[in-house]
């Protein structure tokens, strides 16, 4: 089974202040979703080692080469 974004309100750029869809002018929350989907796309340029949980830790992927500003696919979020 593959994991995926779902087409909710939630990931919808056309999500307004309050919850209003700006498409279909009507109040939302994070269940619905709809064939006029459009994603928001964001670059985050957040994630390096300084800020991952695994950073000079045992289950860093990359224990000899991790460093400031390096991206990295095994990157974890700090509690």
């Amino acid at each position: 089974m593959a994991i995926r974004l779902s087409q909710s309100c939630s990931h919808c750029k056309e999500l307004n202040a309050g919850n209003m869809c700006g498409v279909h002018d009507v109040k939302v929350n994070s269940e619905y979703t709809c064939d006029s989907f459009n994603i928001k796309t964001s670059l985050k340029t957040s994630r390096d080692c300084t800020n991952c949980a695994r950073f000079k830790g045992e289950s860093c992927a990359h224990p000899k080469t991790a460093a400031e500003g390096m991206l990295c696919s095994s990157w974890a979020p700090q509690a």
